[in-house]
């Protein structure tokens, strides 16, 4: 559970240099369709902002919640134009109770449907889509960058959320200095095209970042909520891999061992995953992991079975 201050500080500052190196290329390669490979780039770095505000939010780089707080609005906010407020409320309820119909947000039926419970009462677009959803979903989450934006500016109305003003400022900020810099740097038609690529390779990026961690796991309702341990466990999939897999995913594929004890430090997860998984061994209860591309194909299959349903209907 010790922090690792070492760790933080290079992890922070590579993926700071990244971020100010991809808008430095963004100005340097200036009027030319090469710029949206600079966009794919900056689309992996937004990414990387973002894992940083997850492990920031969880007070694993910092112990006290006001640099937490600043930094967290900095790199959100004002770096990647993600409500720093609006996701750390969500993600907190989330945490408390993962995967829950009723009690955890990412699992709340709204373009998609997570149950088929949730499938035979969806109307409308969600109903529509539910035939389908496997096969949409990597596509839909093209759209998943622009839908965390707008959820921040949307989170802004709720008295709930703290430092509204704040959180706002620094929110519209980053969106008008964004869209100033691709109107002033490229063309009408280039800056467009920037902003679509950029835009849909973050958000299938953030996608494909959190989707293997309980998409396609079992899902909880009503009164339905073991202890603890076997809520965090159950309802939780771990992501075999090496370096790069730590990389890409940004430690969550640990995420058994990350939702048992979310403050502790992303590179500490893999030592404490050997006792974790020992000790659910011991006491019977499933431990899941599975490698990266099995994780899409279990949420995927478990997303066309939600549909049958609907399908079934046709």
């Amino acid at each position: 559970m010790d922090r690792r201050p070492v760790y933080y500080a290079v992890r922070l500052s590579l993926v700071g240099i990244a971020f100010a190196a991809g808008w430095v290329a963004f100005v340097l390669v200036g009027d030319s369709w090469w710029t949206l490979l600079v966009a794919a780039f900056l689309a992996v770095t937004f990414a990387q902002v973002a894992l940083v505000m997850h492990d920031v939010a969880h007070r694993q780089v910092f112990r006290l919640r006001r640099p937490t707080e600043i930094v967290g609005r900095i790199v959100g906010n004002a770096g990647i134009g993600l409500g720093y407020g609006w996701w750390q409320d969500k993600h907190t309820r989330h945490h408390a109770n993962p995967n829950h119909e009723e009690l955890d947000p990412d699992v709340a039926p709204d373009i998609l449907v997570w149950s088929q419970q949730q499938a035979r009462a969806s109307r409308g677009l969600p109903r529509l889509i539910g035939r389908a959803q496997a096969y949409l979903f990597f596509p839909l989450l093209m759209l998943e960058g622009l839908n965390l934006h707008l959820a921040g500016v949307r989170a802004l109305r709720n008295r709930s959320v703290k430092h509204r003003r704040w959180e706002g400022a620094l929110l519209f900020g980053h969106f008008a200095a964004y869209l100033a810099a691709l109107f002033a740097v490229l063309p009408a038609d280039k800056a467009l095209a920037f902003f679509v690529v950029h835009q849909a390779l973050f958000g299938l990026y953030m996608g494909c970042t959190f989707a293997p961690n309980h998409k396609g796991m079992p899902t909880l309702t009503g009164n339905d909520r073991p202890d603890y341990l076997r809520r965090q466990v159950l309802t939780s999939r771990n992501v075999r891999g090496g370096p790069l897999t730590d990389f890409a995913l940004g430690g969550l594929n640990y995420q058994i061992e990350h939702h048992l004890f979310p403050s502790m430090p992303t590179p500490n997860l893999r030592h404490a995953q050997i006792i974790v998984r020992d000790y659910c061994v011991e006491i019977g209860v499933d431990y899941h992991e599975t490698g990266l591309i099995a994780s899409y194909a279990e949420a995927l299959r478990h997303m066309h079975q939600v549909g049958a349903p609907l399908r079934a209907a046709d």
